[in-house]
């Protein structure tokens, strides 16, 4: 079996060249802030600026380092099993809704790489949910029955090009894939040309209300506008609750190279846990991207274990030469599993927010980089109402609501009350560890040099205990998936406040 990489990096960062853009350092009037430099924040910003909107975008760090940096890229409507549930819960009208927005989204994408002559490796390919258990046999079946009554393009099949031993399979015809950062590098080109402004390492801390909104940075700059949209992953302004309403989930990536020709197709297993399986060109070698084994932020087991686990899968599956690249995903689902795109709340219908996209943020972001843009031009929507962050449904929401918030009840009581036994000092280099340091609990990260870098554990979003997740290095909370560096800077909301650092006298 092939080791595994040092290193985490998503092959889409380490194979393209991005800009930089200044951070803010001055006060600043525009008609539109939107907040956040991934897929969402930046086709808003897209489509506002090329339509004439005085646009400024803030991303907290770096454009693209975030979610959209760390994707699988699949362009698709196939979201796992979803429309048999949408249709028992929701009707065949929203259904069938949810399907056409995420194929409008596909198309957008489709119509501006024709547009703005984009060279991202853009590729039709069918996209297949299957299984390998009996048990799962009737789960594919009713979703193909929603498919033929909602009219989606696709199939029942009994076999797949991958070499898997299925009991079924249901295809989803004439979805695409691409290389997401190539896409929207040229994005980001557009929106400046357009006259827009791009800062980065901006984090924005507040939002002002007033006669026009302020958002206001971190380091105390201003600015003025009229619509904010909040497109920061967890929002960062939270004024809808959105902390009790979505849970975190964490899923892990590899690239590998084969020896044998990849079939083509876009995979993802009904079954548990989760495999999904795309090809992507690196080069003129043909990576393979292997994903999967998602879990509550925070929790499970340690984390390098997930990535050994695909290593695995990949072998059964593949003749694998090498194992060129890892990386790992943060996402947010809601209490239905639609997004939440729109006005923030009832009450501020200036200020927007797009979040929740479970693990489907180039349809999903898409589409809300396009809805945000139509409600802040004050145009009409189709899908305003089925991604209205203010709707409720009481089947499955009540039901989520609090399965999601007792088990955030129990992790900030169980984290509390877990023994520290060990030293920072008996961490061995590259080790990272809960630890007592004067009798109480804290963080402990030893690096290569030896240096030991201890935090406070305590999230400072809620209070909840934090874990150490060994395969990215990182400390995770296990009730809202706040995540924190090993010097405890905020790398995911819904946290804004780094972690308190602990000086050592025997720091070495």
């Amino acid at each position: 079996m092939s080791s595994l990489p040092p290193i985490v990096e998503p092959y889409w960062r380490d194979s393209v060249s991005l800009r930089s853009f200044p951070k803010l350092d001055a006060d600043i009037s525009v008609d539109v802030a939107v907040i956040g430099g991934g897929i969402s924040g930046i086709t808003t910003a897209y489509l506002l600026a090329t339509q004439g909107a005085r646009v400024a975008l803030l991303e907290a760090d770096r454009l693209l380092n975030g979610t959209t940096g760390h994707t699988t890229a699949k362009i698709t409507a196939q979201h796992d099993l979803v429309y048999d549930e949408f249709l028992n819960h929701f009707g065949a009208e929203k259904a069938r809704l949810y399907y056409d927005a995420c194929m409008d989204a596909l198309h957008f994408i489709r119509r501006t790489i024709e547009e703005q002559q984009i060279d991202c490796d853009f590729c039709e390919q069918d996209a297949y949910i299957y299984t390998t258990s009996s048990s799962s046999f009737q789960k594919l079946v009713k979703e193909w029955e929603a498919y033929e009554r909602l009219g989606i393009d696709g199939a029942f099949v009994e076999s797949i090009p991958l070499p898997l031993p299925v009991a079924a399979a249901v295809v989803m015809k004439r979805q695409a894939q691409f290389h997401p950062l190539k896409y929207l590098v040229k994005l980001v080109d557009a929106i400046t040309q357009a006259g827009g402004a791009i800062y980065e390492h901006t984090p924005a801390a507040d939002i002002e209300q007033g006669r026009r909104l302020a958002v206001t940075t971190r380091d105390k700059k201003r600015v003025e506008c009229d619509h904010v949209a909040v497109c920061s992953h967890f929002p960062f302004y939270d004024g809808g609750f959105y902390f009790s309403r979505m849970y975190a989930e964490r899923s892990y990536v590899l690239g590998v190279t084969i020896a044998e020709p990849y079939p083509g197709g876009m995979y993802l297993s009904a079954d548990e846990p989760k495999r999904s399986v795309r090809s992507a060109a690196a080069g003129g070698e043909t990576l393979i991207l292997i994903g999967g084994e998602n879990h509550k932020t925070g929790q499970g087991v340690p984390t390098m274990r997930h990535y050994e686990a695909l290593s695995s899968f990949a072998s059964q599956l593949f003749t694998v030469n090498d194992i060129r690249y890892r990386w790992s995903a943060q996402d947010l689902t809601t209490l239905d599993k639609v997004p939440y795109i729109g006005p923030m709340t009832a009450g501020a219908p200036n200020m927007y927010v797009a979040t929740g996209y479970r693990k489907w943020g180039m349809t999903n972001g898409t589409v809300a980089g396009m809805l945000l843009s139509d409600l802040i031009l004050g145009r009409d929507n189709r899908y305003r109402d089925l991604y209205s962050p203010s709707r409720f449904y009481a089947d499955p929401s009540i039901k989520q609501f609090f399965a999601t918030n007792l088990d955030v009840a129990k992790h900030l009581l169980s984290g509390k009350i877990e023994p520290a036994g060990r030293r920072p000092q008996d961490l061995a280099r590259g080790e990272g560890a809960v630890v007592s340091v004067n009798g109480k609990r804290a963080g402990a990260y030893k690096d290569e040099s030896g240096t030991l870098h201890v935090v406070d554990t305590t999230c400072t979003h809620m209070g909840c205990e934090l874990e150490w997740n060994s395969g990215d290095r990182t400390w995770d909370c296990p009730c809202h998936g706040s995540r924190f560096s090993i010097d405890g800077d905020v790398i995911e909301g819904p946290a804004t406040r780094p972690l308190a650092r602990i000086e050592l006298d025997d720091a070495k």
